[in-house]
């Protein structure tokens, strides 16, 4: 039984899942493993493409967008690796990289989840771990983030140092992480009331409240394009991201959740709760 199981989870990922696979065939980790695709309803030749070109990965196929972590949950469920490798299809593993974080998981038992060092097409660290979320810490991961994406060389400078330093931070970026099985079956896996966004560090945040850490491993490296499924459909994207938003304070911060609803409805962006995805 693999030790290891590679779980992707997809969404109109047609143009890079073959990019995906590709970099975890050429920077296989050491233990053995499995991949398993689950596809949340692609409208586009995600599930062909798979099919045609890589008829070893094994793919499941939702009959409806579930959201993100539904479909994680389902990989979970229908995999056996005692190690979680959770990889969004538009990250690329680097050579080396998932090896390491199983060495940061190996380090020791209360670490239970361990996130790369995420970097874009020319090699510029993203801002993928940080503080739970709350009014203050989301105000400050913004203007990091912001001030990452338009280079203020200040900032910037320092971002890139900061993305040097191994952690133990509240959350890693759910686009690479690596778990273990037992600690995720033991807090409840993903909460699937968050379809879109929000998810990993909710889940984070349970798996330090069951007493283990987090960790941010630097020496791994995983190229990352971000958004490359939501760009598929924006519009619904950014309606999910509200949700989750809105759905996240009223489970972490039920006292600010009025608040925030105020500020979106404000601005014309307070979500329709009772829709689903498309």
């Amino acid at each position: 039984m693999p030790r290891l199981s590679v779980i992707i989870v997809t969404f109109n990922s047609a143009r890079e899942i073959g990019e995906c696979l590709q970099a975890l065939r050429d920077a296989a980790p050491r233990l053995p493993h499995d991949i398993l695709v689950v596809d949340n309803a692609s409208t586009d030749d995600t599930v062909a493409v798979l099919a045609r070109d890589w008829p070893e990965v094994r793919a499941v196929a939702n009959d409806a967008n579930r959201g993100f972590g539904a479909a994680a949950n389902r990989g979970i469920r229908e995999t056996t690796g005692d190690r979680l490798l959770l990889l969004n299809p538009d990250a690329r593993v680097t050579a080396g990289a998932i090896d390491r974080l199983l060495a940061a998981l190996d380090a020791s038992p209360v670490i239970a989840i361990a996130g790369p060092r995420l970097v874009d097409d020319a090699g510029r660290a993203e801002v993928s771990y940080g503080r739970q979320i709350g009014p203050v810490a989301e105000l400050a991961q913004k203007l990091r983030v912001r001030a990452q994406e338009r280079r203020w060389p200040v900032v910037a400078a320092w971002i890139e140092r900061q993305a040097q330093v191994a952690r133990f931070p509240d959350w890693v970026s759910g686009a690479c992480w690596l778990a273990r099985r037992d600690v995720l079956d033991a807090v409840g896996l993903f909460d699937e009331r968050f379809f879109l966004y929000t998810e990993d560090v909710d889940l984070c945040a349970r798996v330090r409240g069951a007493g283990y850490r987090v960790a941010f491993v630097p020496g791994a490296v995983v190229r990352h394009t971000r958004g490359a499924s939501r760009t598929s459909v924006p519009h619904a994207a950014n309606a999910h991201y509200r949700r989750s938003h809105v759905a996240f304070y009223e489970k972490h911060h039920p006292g600010w959740a009025p608040l925030l609803r105020t500020y979106l409805k404000l601005k014309g962006a307070l979500p329709d709760t009772t829709k689903q995805a498309p």
